[in-house]
């Protein structure tokens, strides 16, 4: 009887009568959306935001490296640059060291890459700061066995990847842009070289920091609270901290 009624409600009212309760029930209301300087097909920044300020992904990595500055002592080794090594270490830092692929870039002191880097001394690092770099690394369990390897006991790994990101062509054409982590893969990728209890691993981000990074806007066009509200289904920046 029921589906009788259905049908012959279905021949007499109108599509657009019968989605009314929908529409009102959803907020926005479906077709209301006013997506304004966002509707467009071309990013506002290609380059990830630098040319408007701080990039979004920057801001969650230096949140990051605050909290665990305590980390970055002794002899310390970052890739490519030793900019937050002197950022968040200072006095702390010992000896700083900077591995890069090319022997003529300046700060350079260890030239290779970690896949490869059986010259690089066991036991040496207090820390290594390895932000936005695995995912350009195609064999990843290589460089985090040399990562292993190269620190201290008690040294500290502490590493940024993208969760949500835009992915370059620079990137792909000069290095390889490979994977896409989660928490929950970051968490058990790490647990193979250092125990699972001494690893932790984070995400930051929520739907609008998501939205505002894919295009390219500034941290700094949005408020705090925006930036620092975390949703667990928006990992658009994943940070781990493993203790060897």
């Amino acid at each position: 009887m029921m589906s009788k009624i259905r049908r012959l409600a279905r021949s007499v009212v109108p599509v657009s009568v019968r989605r009314l309760p929908t529409r009102i029930a959803t907020w926005p209301p479906v077709g209301a959306l006013r997506f304004g300087t966002l509707r467009r097909l071309e990013p506002i920044s290609r380059d990830w935001g630098f040319d408007r300020g701080l990039p979004i992904d920057r801001y969650y990595i230096e949140q990051f490296l605050e909290v665990e500055r305590d980390a970055i002592r002794g002899r310390v080794l970052e890739i490519d640059t030793s900019t937050y090594t002197r950022q968040f270490g200072g006095a702390a830092v010992e000896r700083s060291d900077v591995l890069h692929v090319a022997e003529f870039k300046p700060g350079v002191t260890l030239v290779g890459n970690l896949t490869s880097a059986d010259h690089l001394p066991a036991d040496a690092f207090d820390c290594v700061i390895l932000t936005q770099t695995l995912q350009l690394i195609y064999d990843v369990r290589a460089a985090l066995r040399t990562v292993h390897r190269i620190l201290k006991p008690g040294g500290v790994l502490l590493a940024t990847t993208p969760g949500i990101s835009k992915m370059t062509c620079d990137d792909a054409g000069q290095w390889g842009y490979f994977w896409g982590f989660t928490t929950l893969s970051a968490s058990r990728l790490l647990a193979e070289y250092f125990a699972p209890e001494r690893v932790r691993v984070d995400s930051w981000g929520n739907v609008l920091t998501a939205i505002g990074f894919l295009h390219g806007v500034a941290a700094g066009e949005l408020r705090r609270a925006e930036l620092d509200h975390r949703d667990p289904d928006f990992e658009l920046l994943i940070t781990i901290r493993a203790t060897k």
